[in-house]
């Protein structure tokens, strides 16, 4: 009795048990969050301050490219779910690390035909303690290591995809208002011609066709217009998703509205090991492989028994016997093949995704570069359009000074200046496109200044926000 009983605290080592805590999802509270982000907060003035935005450019005065990226790297839940993803596989990290846990056996009997001479008890206690072998505890921490890893470059590629939406969305809400005051002026010339048309009808001087015309080319160019101002609130809401916020919040952002600011850039024509060295994608299918490479080696390692070493103590009827006992899964007889085998073919999965994604990202690499040099010609070309039609269209406006044309030709000669600047506008736009492509396929700024940001380091330091 007294061995069962010294053999009790052993077993109920429950001092500092974690409690199950529940945790319901508040739908309405996770709403009112999303509704209160807001650009302005302290909290979010003071993650620009560590992440490198000088003060002295605090608060913001208007919201760029970069500003609107740190806004999504802050707001936008994306973010979260990578993070947590990040958390749980530091956590396995820890479990890789647990050794094995010894285990308690014990028993008691009583044997009911036990004479006088022997005790009608009998009872045993022994300890099972595990022992790895072939270093497989470190192998799998280095295997949980690598999947760590991977997971936190996983947040900082998601910044990148962010910055990309970001871009591309700024890049249409900027289009959407240059279109909107070019087809403003186009509605205004639009009607200058009606009028015009309208008072030569009533002279006789022209024909119902022709104001026809005019007018079916003036309501054209009017719901052209509303269709354009329409679709600013769905591109305004596009952008508001990316970031992360309401979009109540994003119409009082004062956001840079200039669309033609982008600067002629001379790259290197060979931009494919740039492209190889900075892209976190990449990086992380180099994890993944390391990964299954420690799996190989785990599954290789099992080839070799765990011993269990199990001292024991009993006392049996009166007598006290001591014991010794060795265990080992018999393991070496199949040698692991099927496990070993198909972590061999895991790794060759590996390995081929690998080259996969590195051809692509160079093949990407050559066509987005492409891509930008053509759009950058075509913006050339659309400028020396526009400088001759500025040209010509000054002429005529001589011409009428001097009498030599009427108002109408000189209308339909600015109706022409306009659809050059709006051929313009769309190369710029068309540019812009073409920039965001290299730059997320390079996942490197093409322009950098002294505020441009440091996505993955940003990123990375941000993730236990």
């Amino acid at each position: 009795m007294s061995v069962l009983a010294a053999s009790m605290p052993l077993t109920l080592t429950a001092c500092n048990f974690i409690q199950y805590q529940p945790k319901a999802i508040d739908v309405k509270l996770n709403a009112e969050k999303i509704a209160s982000k807001d650009p302005s907060s302290p909290e979010f003035i003071q993650y620009l301050v560590n992440s490198g935005y000088k003060k002295e450019l605090l608060p913001l005065k208007q919201w760029g490219v970069d500003e609107l990226t740190y806004c999504a790297l802050f707001f936008h839940p994306s973010l979260d779910v990578d993070r947590s993803q990040w958390r749980a596989a530091e956590a396995a990290v820890g479990t890789a690390s647990a050794s094995p846990t010894p285990s308690i056996n014990t028993s008691a009997a009583n044997n009911s035909r036990a004479n006088e001479a022997k005790s009608p008890y009998a009872f045993s206690l022994s300890i099972d303690i595990p022992i790895e072998t072939s270093n497989k505890r470190e192998i799998r921490i280095e295997n949980a290591q690598h999947l760590s890893l991977a997971a936190k470059l996983q947040i900082a590629q998601s910044a990148w995809q962010l910055r990309n939406q970001v871009a591309l969305s700024l890049n249409a809400y900027q289009f959407n208002l240059e279109q909107s005051r070019l087809l403003s002026a186009e509605k205004i010339q639009r009607a200058e011609i009606v009028a015009i048309y309208q008072k030569r009808l009533g002279f006789g001087a022209t024909s119902n066709v022709e104001l026809s015309t005019a007018n079916l080319q003036l309501q054209a160019s009017n719901a052209a217009l509303q269709a354009n101002e329409l679709n600013h609130l769905v591109l305004m809401s596009s952008l508001a998703s990316n970031l992360g916020l309401s979009l109540p919040k994003v119409k009082n952002m004062n956001i840079v509205t200039d669309s033609n600011s982008l600067l002629t850039l001379k790259l290197e024509p060979d931009l494919q090991a740039e492209a190889v060295f900075n892209r976190l994608d990449l990086r992380i299918a180099l994890e993944r492989y390391a990964a299954a490479e420690a799996k190989l080696k785990l599954e290789i390692a099992k080839q070799y028994p765990n011993i269990t070493i199990s001292p024991g103590y009993a006392y049996e009827y009166g007598d006290k016997v001591w014991s010794l006992g060795l265990s080992g899964l018999l393991s070496m007889l199949n040698k692991n093949k099927v496990a070993i085998n198909e972590a061999t073919s895991l790794r060759e999965v590996e390995a081929a995704q690998f080259e996969a994604l590195q051809s692509k990202i160079m093949s990407d690499a050559s066509v987005a570069y492409a891509q930008l040099m053509q759009a950058q010609q075509v913006l050339e070309n659309q400028k020396n359009i526009l400088k001759q039609q500025q040209h010509n269209t000054q002429q005529m406006n001589k011409r009428l000074a001097a009498g030599e044309i009427d108002r109408l030709e000189l209308t339909f000669a600015k109706l022409e200046l306009n659809a050059v600047e709006k051929n313009l506008a769309l190369a710029h736009y068309q540019l812009k496109i073409a920039e965001a492509e290299l730059e997320n396929t390079l996942q490197k700024p093409l322009i950098q200044t002294t505020q441009s940001l440091d996505i993955e380091a940003i990123s990375l330091k941000s993730a236990s926000h």
